[in-house]
């Protein structure tokens, strides 16, 4: 038996058939990864897609797919992209879960379609995506065919507040630094949400020993303990945005960036670096600052 639920009886062909294609065809074609289960369901001429980038500010959003070819290879992107997870749930309950299309206008051949996602899927790590966003799709009926002629994606659901695409950290547009600096953002905006805080952590050992005799063997070991600490309070390396990095040497400067870099995704955290005595042996002691989604 279908898990699939049209909450659209047939007797309301048009909306009986939008909800099909929305959101029962969509979810299974992403998750096969299939394009062409969903090729025909779009007005190629004209298409065009509007990212939201999960602000609800407009003056933010850009015209990121101005073909379908563009929208394509991005859809394709991330459906290949999360095929790569390993989920404990099942993403095809997930999605439908999380999926909400109640609300379609249609006048004539025209029609509005408010497609919105509320829900998490959890990874077999524990890790847990939280699916909230929301779409707007334009559709036209095509010799008898409900068609998509375009959309406003990607917004917050609900506007205003933040969704698991809305990151705890994103860099302004607008951001530039020296061509001297290391392997940081000069600055971040951070979205509401708890912070999580860890204490100066050095490359020591739960014995307290010690770890390593060079700058690498220890940053790698500090990295490493920092994020055991920022994983007890429901973060990963993804959500730190503030840095500390206090090094005994600052020669070692350059071969610290190399491993650090290594750990920390784009957009990376803002940081502060600076020279101090550290406890005798240690070589480098970090503290990380992330916001919980």
């Amino acid at each position: 038996m279908s898990m699939y639920n049209n909450p659209f009886p047939e007797q309301d062909k048009d909306r009986h058939s939008m909800w099909e294609m929305l959101v029962e065809r969509d979810i299974k074609a992403f998750l096969k990864q299939d394009w062409s289960m969903v090729a025909n369901d779009f007005i190629e001429e004209g298409f065009m897609g509007i990212d939201a980038r999960n602000a609800s500010n407009p003056d933010t959003w850009k015209l990121t797919f101005d073909t379908l070819e563009a929208y394509k290879k991005e859809w394709l992107r991330q459906a290949v992209e999360f095929s790569r997870a390993d989920w404990h749930d099942d993403p095809e309950k997930a999605f439908l879960e999380a999926t909400t299309m109640r609300d379609i206008e249609i006048s004539g051949d025209c029609a509005l379609l408010h497609k919105k996602f509320d829900g998490k899927i959890r990874a077999k790590n524990g890790e847990e995506t939280y699916l909230n966003w929301q779409t707007l799709y334009r559709c036209r009926k095509v010799q008898g065919v409900w068609k998509i002629a375009g959309f406003t994606g990607y917004m917050p659901h609900p506007m205003g507040g933040r969704t698991s695409g809305n990151p705890a950290k994103e860099l302004p547009e607008s951001a530039s630094q020296h061509v001297t600096a290391g392997p940081y953002s000069p600055v971040l905006k951070i979205n509401p949400g708890q912070l999580v805080v860890i204490s100066g952590q050095a490359s020591i050992n739960p014995k307290g020993e010690i770890i390593g005799d060079t700058i690498e063997e220890q940053a790698s070991f500090t990295i490493e303990n920092c994020l055991s600490q920022l994983k007890t309070g429901g973060c990963t390396v993804k959500d730190v945005f503030k840095v500390n990095v206090y090094l005994t040497d600052l020669k070692n400067w350059p071969r610290f960036n190399e491993v650090y870099k290594k750990y920390f995704p784009e957009p990376r955290p803002v940081r502060t670096a600076v020279g101090t005595d550290l406890l005798e042996g240690l070589m480098v002691e970090i503290e990380l600052w992330a916001v919980k989604k």
